[in-house]
């Protein structure tokens, strides 16, 4: 069963970018975009992905505090990955303070970033 990713920028270009890493890597599929923190909560508890790629600097609530929101409100586990155009070194402690299994800067993301993100979070 593929992985159901839901997408969160408020970046149409970048969503589409993600959009392409995610349908071309194997065992992903896209769920569903989001341009806010408040859509991303909304569209976390209708669509339940397995995944959300979350952009970390978002009109309305930021990509923090959202993810702290999807984690807060979903009955299935789901992994929240965060990225950003931030440095690895500034983020990455941010995003384990609020619950996300890993900060990917947007420069390096990719599918071998997904799929090595996704396999070192992936609930059992």
């Amino acid at each position: 069963m593929p992985v159901r990713v839901l997408i969160v920028d408020d970046q149409e270009p970048f969503r589409m970018a993600a959009r392409l890493v995610v349908e071309t890597t194997e065992g992903f599929d896209v769920v569903g975009e989001a341009e806010t923190g408040e859509d991303s909560v909304a569209l976390a508890r209708e669509l339940t992905p397995d995944l959300v790629l979350m952009d970390v600097n978002l009109p309305g609530i930021n990509g923090l505090d959202a993810t702290r929101q999807i984690l807060d409100g979903q009955s299935e586990p789901v992994v929240v990955l965060l990225l950003s155009t931030y440095e690895e070194e500034e983020y990455a402690p941010r995003a384990a303070e609020c619950g996300a299994a890993a900060y990917i800067p947007k420069a390096v993301f990719g599918p071998d970033r997904l799929e090595s993100a996704w396999a070192a979070a992936k609930p059992s």
